[in-house]
């Protein structure tokens, strides 16, 4: 998995429902490092930090692999990396192979892979239509979010080295589908219990479905 490319926003005004708020959605590709902090991307516009930065999401990475797909479905757009709001752009990044608690040594940083992507509607405004959110729910390939363990610059062609895996099997790609599906696996209910690496609040929820 190569860092293909390394993006940060400046704070952007949009209007939602009549009323101006600020985005740091609109990530564009920088020709430089990027410093993975502990609570976020050095430089990088953070708004809402409720649902954004912070210790397990720190630093968001999105499959290069996959814009493909999605450029078919929205070939109007002007297509750039960072247009998921990814700090990185990842060659080769598989949900299904990622599991939650790795670490991983990337550039001169070290992180931890945490938890897949929830959508917003900031994603709909982005992409001119608020049904992309629901589509990519449904495309199962929402990236991670990481921990920072150890702060460092990351660059273009940067590899993500495993070098711890997770306390047990969960990947991004089934805690995603537990998140989202209605009606919740026994098998993957455990799993993430079982999992220190998944927040306290999403392992105290999942327990009422044991």
């Amino acid at each position: 998995m190569k860092i293909i490319s390394t993006n940060i926003a400046e704070p952007k005004t949009v209007l939602w429902r009549g009323r101006k708020i600020q985005t740091g959605i609109y990530k564009k590709p920088i020709d430089e490092a990027i410093f993975l902090g502990k609570e976020d991307v050095a430089k990088d516009a953070v708004i809402d930090r409720k649902h954004h930065g912070g210790e397990n999401k720190a630093c968001y990475l999105f499959g290069a692999d996959y814009y493909e797909d999605w450029k078919e479905k929205y070939p109007q757009l002007d297509w750039e990396w960072g247009m998921f709001g990814e700090n990185l752009t990842v060659e080769a990044l598989d949900e299904n192979n990622l599991q939650i608690g790795a670490i991983y040594k990337l550039g001169k940083a070290v992180v931890q892979i945490t938890e897949p992507r929830q959508p917003c509607y900031k994603l709909g405004i982005k992409f001119g239509t608020q049904k992309v959110i629901l589509e990519f729910l449904e495309y199962g390939h929402p990236g991670t979010y990481v921990r920072i363990l150890k702060e460092g610059d990351v660059s273009t062609g940067d590899v993500l080295e495993l070098t711890e895996n997770g306390p047990n099997s969960l990947t991004v790609a089934q805690y995603n589908e537990l998140i989202n599906q209605k009606v919740k696996g026994r098998d993957l209910v455990e799993l993430a219990i079982e999992n220190p690496c998944v927040s306290l609040k999403k392992r105290e929820l999942f327990k009422k479905y044991v």
